[in-house]
């Protein structure tokens, strides 16, 4: 078994380039994800290391420090990290020649040839679900032999192995868990809705959903949700208490649609209530009251939840699934069970025009959820919405981000510019937090936790430094 480090390569400052981030960017208040993409192959991989390095503050010089004593590097990257991360690479290879370097991530996964002409650093990259790609290269099997792997052959030439199946058993799939508690500072963790501390991971892959902008479905996990059992999540939240004690205050599940399975979500619910534990998860707007509430019963705190748009016609070109009164009627039903909701906008979908932008805003205010996030359309490669905007001749710039890890709107359609796009984002943001029907909530919040005191007055700061570099990125841009 080669000494294998998996590493989430130092970013520039502020970018949010976490492994679980829908949107590679930096976002309005201090975000970081935990890197649950390295750390499964890393609990497959023994003796394996995991370094994430953003959260940690961690240099490339610190980086060169921890990889003088490995052979295989595996790096995870995305699209709009790429060239930096690149820079990380080379750095290590000047170091150490010889050391072997793979890349990870949707964005290699699906152009697996040209990442690999681009960047002669690059040995080879994993495409689609790696975890036991990754595992088959640190065992030291011959490229060739190893599914899913695209590499340089000892005459440098480019060669792509078959493809690899996508798992089914996740029950035999270890848990990411003790690799946290080994490698990972906790307290470095931050996401604006959850308690701190808080721990998000997997318990599957894969979501049913069409939606034409999401990336993972269309890259790496398939529109199949394969999980583990509610058996195996129990045994594994077990694990986590045994490993944590009460220093987490809320888990996240972060499979795409954890409620998508009703049952197995019901079923995984009555097991946390058992080990009194608080926890949240993606879901879509149309969970059903009697579900909500069993879920709330058993310890749920918060749906993490992507509305989109408060316009149908938007809506039904990303083929949301999806309809506007549902959304409404779900959203009753939550402030009824008194589940708290993050929810979760996109501005310049294709279909958007200054009128559906204004009518998103007022959706907003109207189903009035805790708190949101606003990100702007983001075609990646390997999404229909890239293939759209290719074929349609929206793109304006592929560069999703700024220098400063500001999401930049890389689309525009005949009646709908780029920049009004950008401008958008902040308006949509005052026009829901500026109510009081938002800022209420969020001081009683903050008056009931003097730990939520805190960090809300640092958000508000973070936040208003956010609002004011968006400005100043849009005035550039004009």
């Amino acid at each position: 078994m080669k000494k294998t480090l998996f590493l989430s390569p130092p970013s520039f400052d502020g970018f949010d380039g976490g492994a679980g981030a829908r949107y590679q960017a930096k976002r309005e208040i201090t975000s970081f994800w935990y890197p649950t993409w390295l750390a499964q192959p890393a609990a497959l991989v023994p003796d394996s290391r995991l370094v994430d390095a953003p959260p940690h503050g961690q240099s490339v010089d610190d980086v060169l420090e921890i990889v003088k004593d490995y052979e295989l590097v595996i790096m995870h990257t995305s699209t709009p990290s790429l060239p930096n991360d690149v820079k990380c690479a080379q750095a290590i290879k000047t170091q150490n020649p010889g050391i072997e370097i793979g890349f990870i991530g949707a964005h290699v996964a699906v152009l697996p040839e040209e990442t690999l002409q681009e960047n002669p650093v690059i040995d080879f990259v994993c495409r689609n679900e790696f975890d036991y790609t990754c595992l088959e290269v640190a065992q030291g099997k011959p490229y060739e032999s190893i599914k899913g792997l695209s590499y340089r052959n000892s005459d440098g030439e480019i060669q792509h192995s078959a493809e690899r199946d996508l798992i089914h058993d996740w029950d035999a799939m270890p848990s990411v868990l003790p690799i946290y508690k080994r490698d990972l500072d906790i307290s470095k963790y931050f996401i604006g809705y959850l308690l701190h501390p808080y721990i998000s991971f997997y318990t599957g892959r894969g979501c049913p959903a069409k939606c034409t902008f999401c990336l993972w479905p269309q890259t790496i996990g398939g529109h199949q949700y394969r999980s583990k059992s509610p058996e195996a999540v129990a045994k594994e939240m077990a694990e986590a208490k045994a490993l944590f004690g009460d220093s987490v205050r809320e888990y996240m599940f972060d499979d795409d649609t954890f409620t998508i399975d009703k049952p197995r979500a019901i079923a995984i619910s009555e097991h946390l209530k058992r080990l009194k534990l608080t926890w949240s998860c993606n879901a879509r707007a149309n969970l059903d009251y009697d579900t909500l509430k069993a879920l709330r019963d058993n310890g749920l705190r918060l749906l993490l939840v992507g509305f989109e748009s408060g316009n149908q016609d938007v809506l039904d070109g990303i083929k949301k699934g999806i309809k506007l009164e549902v959304a409404r009627k779900f959203m009753a039903h939550c402030r009824q069970l008194g589940i708290t909701v993050h929810g979760t906008f996109i501005i310049g979908l294709p279909n958007e025009t200054q009128e559906t932008i204004e009518e998103t805003i007022r959706f907003a205010c109207e189903i009035n959820p805790h708190t949101i996030q606003v990100s702007i359309a983001a075609p990646y490669p390997g999404t229909e919405l890239y293939r759209q905007a290719e074929v349609n001749g929206w793109f304006t710039e592929k560069a999703l981000v700024a220098q400063s890890g500001i999401q930049l709107s890389t689309l525009e359609y005949p009646h709908l510019g780029s920049k009004q796009i950008d401008d958008a984002v902040e308006r949509l943001y005052r026009k829901f937090y500026f109510r009081p029907q938002a800022i209420i909530p969020i001081v009683q919040e903050m008056l009931a936790d003097p730990q939520m005191l805190v960090r809300r007055l640092r958000e508000g700061r973070e936040f208003f430094a956010y609002l004011k570099d968006r400005r100043n990125q849009s005035l550039i841009k004009a």
